[in-house]
This record gives C-alpha cells, sequence and structure tokens, in this order.
C-alpha cells in the first residue's frame, strides 16, 4: 500500500514538473486540481486542452491569488470556477492564465500589479481598496456589516456601487465581484478560556492588524489590541506575546492555526472581506461581447461562492475540532452585550463614518443598504 502511494505520488510530482518545464502551469494546477496528475495520459490530455484553449483565445488574461487551488475547500475564492466561467461566458476567446498559491505576490503587492497593468486580475482583501475609496474601510466598523447577509446586502446595493466604484474605478480598478468568507472570530490560544461575552477579554493581549478601527474596537470590548504583523502571528500567538486573533474560521485553517489555538467563538463583528478586481483599462480595451462574458462569469462565481461558504466553514470547524478546537456561538444576549460595548451604534465611531462615508447622512445610505436585503442569500455562522 505505502509503495502504490509512494508510486503515485512520485508520478504526480513528475508529471507537474514536466507539464511546468514545457511552459503549462496553468495546465499542471488544473490537473492537479481534477486530481489526474498521478495519470501520464490524463495530465497529456490537460495539457493538451489548456494549449488549445490559450491558442484559440483572442485575449489571455492572467488573475492571481495568494492561495493554492485547494484552499477553497475551506476558503472559497473559487478561483478554478472563475476561470472555468470566464473561459466559457466568453465563448472561448478569454483564457485565463492562474497564477495561484502567492507565486506573483499577496495582498497590496497583487492589487498594486492590478493597478499597473502588470496582470489583469486579482484576488486580494478588500481593504487594499481603502487608499482609493475610503468608504471600503467601513467594513471594519463593528457590527455594520459584520455578518455574511449584511456585508452581502452592502457591497451588491446601488448605493456602493455609486460610493466606492466611481473612486475605486478612479484608480485603475474594476471589481468584478466581492467574495465571501466568513466573518472573524475571537480564537484563543492553547490554554486559554473560552470567550462568551467582552468581559472574558479583560487583560487579553489581542492581535489587531493595522487598522485603526479594529485596535479600538477591541480596547472598547476590554482586550489589549496588540499589533503583530500577520507573518509573525503564528510565533506570537505560540509565544504568548498574543493570547487572541480575529480572521475568519476559513484563514484560522488554510494559514495552520488548528494546532495551537483551544477556543474559537463566533461574535460576527467584522467581515473577512475580499474582492476579485481587474485592470480597468485592459477590461475597456475588450470588446463588447467580451466584457459582458466576464461580467457574467464573475456574477455566476459570485453566486458559487456564497452556497460554498458553509460548507467551506464546516469543512475547516471540522479540522479544527480533530485538532483539538472548541467552537462557540452566542446566544442573543451575549451578542447584544458585544453590540453595546463595541458596536457602529456609538458615539466614538462617529468621527470615523464621517471621515470614511463624507457625512453621517452618507453613512445612513450605506446602513440602510447593508441592512436590506438584496437578491442575493448566504449561509451566516
Amino acid at each position: 500500500m505505502d509503495k502504490d502511494r509512494d508510486e503515485l505520488a512520485s508520478a504526480e510530482r513528475r508529471n507537474f514538473l514536466k507539464l511546468t518545464a514545457a511552459g503549462g502551469f496553468t495546465a499542471a494546477v488544473v490537473a492537479g486540481a481534477a486530481g489526474t496528475l498521478w495519470s501520464d495520459r490524463a495530465a497529456a490530455q490537460t495539457a493538451r486542452e489548456e494549449r488549445e484553449r490559450e491558442k484559440a483565445a483572442d485575449h489571455v488574461m492572467t488573475i492571481a491569488t495568494a492561495y493554492v487551488l485547494g484552499a477553497s475547500r475551506s476558503y472559497p475564492i473559487m478561483q478554478l470556477d472563475l476561470k472555468e466561467n470566464i473561459q466559457n461566458a466568453t465563448n472561448g476567446k478569454v483564457y485565463v492564465k492562474l497564477a495561484p498559491g502567492g507565486q506573483l505576490g499577496a495582498g497590496g503587492a497583487l492589487a498594486q500589479k492590478v493597478q499597473a497593468g502588470t496582470i489583469q486580475a486579482a484576488h486580494h482583501s478588500l481593504s487594499n481598496f481603502a487608499p482609493f475609496a475610503p468608504a471600503v474601510d467601513l467594513i471594519n466598523m463593528p457590527y455594520f456589516c459584520g455578518s455574511n447577509q449584511r456585508f452581502t446586502n452592502l457591497v451588491t446595493s446601488q448605493t456602493w456601487k455609486d460610493t466606492v466604484h466611481p473612486k475605486v474605478e478612479a484608480s485603475g480598478f474594476k471589481a468584478l465581484f466581492y467574495v465571501v468568507i466568513d466573518p472573524r472570530v475571537v480564537a484563543i490560544r492553547k490554554g486559554g478560556n473560552p470567550v462568551f461575552v467582552p468581559a472574558d477579554l479583560s487583560g487579553v493581549k489581542f492581535r489587531v492588524p493595522g487598522s485603526k478601527m479594529l485596535q479600538q474596537y477591541y480596547r472598547m470590548v476590554g482586550a489589549n489590541p496588540t499589533p503583530v504583523a500577520w507573518g509573525e502571528t503564528p510565533a506570537a500567538i505560540k509565544q504568548g506575546v498574543a493570547d487572541a486573533l480575529d480572521p475568519s474560521v476559513g484563514a484560522l485553517y488554510v494559514f495552520g492555526f488548528k494546532d495551537i489555538l483551544s477556543h474559537v467563538t463566533f461574535t460576527q463583528a467584522v467581515p473577512d472581506s475580499q474582492v476579485y478586481s481587474c485592470n480597468l483599462e485592459w477590461f475597456n480595451g475588450l470588446p463588447g461581447d467580451v466584457q459582458d462574458g466576464i461580467e457574467w462569469a464573475s456574477e455566476m462565481t459570485a453566486h458559487q461562492n456564497l452556497a460554498k461558504v458553509p460548507s467551506a466553514r464546516t469543512y475547516a470547524m471540522a479540522e479544527l475540532i480533530k485538532a483539538g478546537v472548541q467552537f462557540h456561538s452566542l446566544s442573543e444576549d451575549q451578542l447584544a452585550e458585544w453590540k453595546a460595548a463595541g458596536g457602529y451604534q456609538r458615539s466614538e465611531w462617529d468621527p470615523f463614518k464621517v471621515e470614511l462615508a463624507g457625512s453621517m447622512e452618507a453613512f445612513a445610505r450605506l446602513e440602510e443598504a447593508a441592512g436590506t436585503r438584496g437578491r442575493y442569500y448566504v449561509h451566516d455562522a
């Protein structure tokens, strides 16, 4: 059995390297995602199909992400689905070349490459739009759009499109679609106690990113905000430099935190929000029917993303539970305590509302959009 497994793994490695060496990295990752790398014949067929698609296409679209293709099992960014949908919806006029796994960078670096036109599209955090459209940062205002449904309501609303998209487009981006992952959670390192109400965070060293709003929020709910760079966070949690952190469950799993955590609580304060962006100049240079195809493909993939959210969360939870992590959901009364202690309705947030939305009236319009269910439904943790 072990010998057979080793032979399969060897064949997969050999075919992956063979395809990559032949210039077919996308073919290699597509074959890997399909589970056909073990077969010389199947891998060769995949490579041939990808070459034929690229040769027949009028346009090549490179889409880069920081995540390996298999990440969608627990972190539903749907990059392979987006590739297939764009190719099919444009009737083969666009060939999508995937660059997954951070091979072209991650986060802000990918957003910069899209803006510069170095690549045509990328997946990155929505916060990377904030320098160009300050209203984007409102997503980090606690309980404004923390639940999946409120976030989806907001970013698919006409109010959001009228407020945010012109500024994003003025900076050279086109938003293809917004990716729902799940809300951020309260995750406690091994040896810590479960958290149900803000009082449970008293004295807890809470790892926070650079966001001023998130730092203020965790201070308001009783924690001790501790800024730590993302790359240093696992070590900080292991060593006790920080006691807690707040990514989504899917992110906790995909970034390897499962063995250093004890408790995870769903507080639904802030979304783990992502977006696929495209270089606007490149997009505008495409024929109208191709533009329509890319937009339809993006909408299709958005629907697939929303449908995938609960199963991705369930898989990530199951894997963390195997490692001994315990999960906790809040009662209505407990959730009300969090909102009362740090929610966006408090006056402490008013300066942010004016700064980011432009006025309290403009914020009120966005607030109404977040609370108004549109055509999209998504499951909440």
